[in-house]
């Protein structure tokens, strides 16, 4: 096996686009989690003054700051091919006959498809991004005002700016937790009135709205990832009912110099499964048979992804996928994000059903509070996120 020295080297003079590309990724995919774990990822010097990214200055830019300029072996390319994404319909009265087979074949080769006919009001997805596009058409200050803090996965952020000082994403976020809890906590709604003023009421309304539909969307789907898994399709439903999740607004602003920066690096979602709704908008990509692969919008569809928590929940069977977000000079993108995640406390380890027929655990036991403080507070989640929890869950033997 080639050392992570030589890969590097190895990089420097590519032939082909295509095999710079499958370098990159393998670049990504196989640096030793040993060597990632003790790399210091808030890297933010204590007396450096954090760059503000304000997109309606820096859109207009020909020259972008340097701290937005990713390294020659992980810059986007021009012309990817479309990736072909299994439609899953919720309608369909074989949907549970037929999407558990499609899903096992998306769940273990990539971890993305797409899900239609799945109940969501029209309306509700058109105000959330009305919305949406409202409030990052606000001067930053007053986006200021829901500033996220060091540490902390909610509120506003522009970039991470305040965090990291190299390969920053081309982007702004909104994000704010949901619990789908028994006591009927309106805990989105109260958010908006408290962060924002009573003003926004109206937002944290269709907020709280769309991340309830988020959250039946998910309960539904998590039916037929078990039925995919083998397991009883209540198994992961009653895991998931009262769930500690995250929604996220995303808008990446125009650039001028599309080709040097990514609006996200790549990664694999944290959480356990991702449930996205693109505008109109191209630049999703999918790292996939290696090489990028697109994901074009529908806003008939959201793009349901597997992530790292739910890969940890099948031992391994279902794959966190790596993917990334492009920018262009031409049009701005925005997209919503719903990351369903267990309880904090619950405990996330495989059911008996998947144990029995597996070997060996390949993750150890741990809490999604924990693996959240890991990726907020230790680790900037890249391909090896959930490799480099475990060895840390194990090396610090955190109990549960």
């Amino acid at each position: 096996q080639h050392s992570l020295r030589t890969r590097q080297n190895k990089k420097k003079n590519p032939k082909t686009l295509k095999k710079k590309e499958k370098k990159m990724a393998i670049l990504c995919t196989t640096t030793s989690p040993a060597e990632k774990e003790h790399e210091p990822k808030q890297d933010l010097e204590k007396d450096q003054t954090p760059l503000i990214f304000n997109p309606s200055l820096l859109n207009l830019q020909s020259q972008i700051p340097n701290q937005f300029i990713w390294p020659d072996e992980e810059k986007p390319s021009i012309d990817i091919p479309e990736l072909n994404v299994p439609f899953i319909d919720l309608s369909s009265h074989d949907s549970t006959l037929e999407a558990p087979r499609v899903i096992a074949e998306a769940g273990t080769k990539h971890g993305f498809f797409l899900v239609v006919n799945h109940g969501v009001s029209e309306s509700l997805i058109s105000d959330a991004h009305r919305l949406m596009e409202r409030f990052f058409d606000m001067p930053l200050a007053g986006k200021q005002k829901a500033q996220r803090k060091p540490g902390e996965s909610c509120g506003y952020a522009s970039s991470f700016t305040g965090r990291f000082s190299t390969k920053l994403p081309w982007k702004e976020t909104l994000s704010f937790q949901f619990s789908n809890d028994k006591s009927g906590s309106r805990t989105v709604q109260d958010y908006f009135s408290d962060t924002l003023g009573q003003e926004f009421e109206q937002f944290g309304k269709v907020y709280q709205d769309y991340c309830e539909a988020m959250s039946s969307l998910s309960l539904k789907i998590m039916e037929l990832l078990g039925l995919s898994l083998g397991v009883n399709r209540d198994y992961f439903r009653g895991f998931f009912e009262e769930n500690d999740s995250i929604m996220r607004l995303n808008h990446y602003p125009l650039c001028q110099t599309p080709d040097l920066t990514l609006g996200t690096g790549p990664h694999c979602d944290p959480s356990s499964l991702t449930i996205l709704h693109q505008d109109h908008v191209n630049g999703l990509q999918v790292f996939v048979d290696n090489q990028w692969q697109s994901i074009r919008p529908n806003p008939k569809a959201f793009v349901v992804n597997i992530g790292d928590t739910f890969m940890a929940l099948s031992n391994g069977i279902f794959k966190s996928c790596l993917h990334r977000a492009v920018v262009n000079r031409e049009s701005a993108r925005k997209s919503m994000a719903f990351f369903l995640c267990p309880k904090k406390d619950k405990v996330v380890k495989p059911p008996s059903d998947i144990l029995e027929k597996m070997t060996a655990r390949k993750y150890p036991d741990f809490t999604w509070s924990m693996f959240l403080e890991f990726t907020q507070k230790h680790y900037r989640a890249d391909v090896n996120t959930l490799d480099s929890f475990s060895n840390w869950v194990i090396t610090n033997k955190n109990p549960i």
